[in-house]
């Protein structure tokens, strides 16, 4: 049982609680509780180690079981001092040390989220869990958007991060995603006469075209800007539409992770029926 705070591998996950500097140098992250954990095991993301104490749930003890019998290190903690690294009031008794390990991309993306400067994590967080569990195919992360492997990014998440690919690129690096997804997807695609694969940009604005009219059966990658600031002039630069949320109700906006959610189920909606009615 660990009983210092000095402890190596507690002051490891001390670090990676803290800086997104620590954790690229590290690369590795932290899952805090029974149930990132058990995502984390059950879609074999790959552990460095995992830390628990006496106070597990019973379904946590019986997680613990799964990963001993997995192989995955584990080793027991004080309960004071697994508390005093947790990021939550009251810790479940259990974190993950994670490899960072991006998910790897499919070449020829159809569906893209660029969350442009989101600062707040818990915004992010669902922004990643809602793409999730709309089939989004990559997320890409530019600068100036808060570091999507930080703990309350990850909490938030919900277990997003094991089953999306998300990366963070330069804006340089993105147009360059974005053009080469377009120029293999043009390459692979049978299209009809006069249709494109090239990659259409949309960009969530509250001067833009009404979703509800907008055409999202096309590839595309949709930008949604944070609500402090919107989106950068990079963003700006590389979308080709602009679209918003109409509003009867007269609100100013909407906070970026529900904007978020409206629009990328409005994405779904569209290309359910198509593929249900063609």
């Amino acid at each position: 049982m660990i009983t210092s705070s000095h402890n190596p591998k507690l002051q490891l996950a001390r670090a990676l609680l803290g800086r997104p500097k620590e954790r690229r140098e590290a690369g590795a992250f932290v899952a805090e509780g029974v149930r990132l954990v058990e995502e984390a095991f059950i879609t074999r993301w790959p552990f460095r180690f995992v830390l628990y104490s006496s106070e597990l749930s019973k379904r946590g003890q019986e997680l613990v079981g799964k990963l001993k019998v997995g192989g995955v290190e584990i080793e027991e903690v004080a309960p004071h001092l697994l508390q005093s690294i947790s990021e939550t009031e009251a810790s479940q008794g259990i974190l993950a040390i994670l490899e960072l390990a991006p998910i790897p991309y499919p070449l020829s993306p159809n569906f893209i989220l660029i969350p442009d400067q989101i600062r707040d994590p818990g915004n992010l967080g669902t922004l990643l869990r809602t793409a999730a569990a709309a089939d989004v195919q990559a997320v890409l992360i530019p600068p100036e958007t808060t570091d999507a492997f930080a703990p309350k990014v990850v909490r938030a998440g919900m277990g997003a991060h094991f089953r999306l690919p998300i990366i963070s690129l330069a804006w340089e690096e993105i147009e360059r995603f974005i053009d080469s997804a377009s120029q293999r997807a043009s390459e692979s695609a049978s299209q009809r006469v006069g249709e494109s694969a090239q990659l259409k940009v949309f960009l969530a604005d509250m001067e833009g075209q009404s979703c509800w009219e907008a055409d999202f059966r096309r590839p595309l990658a949709l930008i949604v800007g944070g609500e402090a600031e919107g989106a950068s002039q990079e963003a700006r630069k590389l979308a080709s539409q602009q679209v918003r949320i109409p509003m009867p109700g007269g609100a100013e906006s909407l906070n970026a992770a529900s904007a978020g959610a409206i629009l990328i189920f409005e994405i779904v909606r569209q290309r359910t029926e198509t593929r249900s009615h063609p």
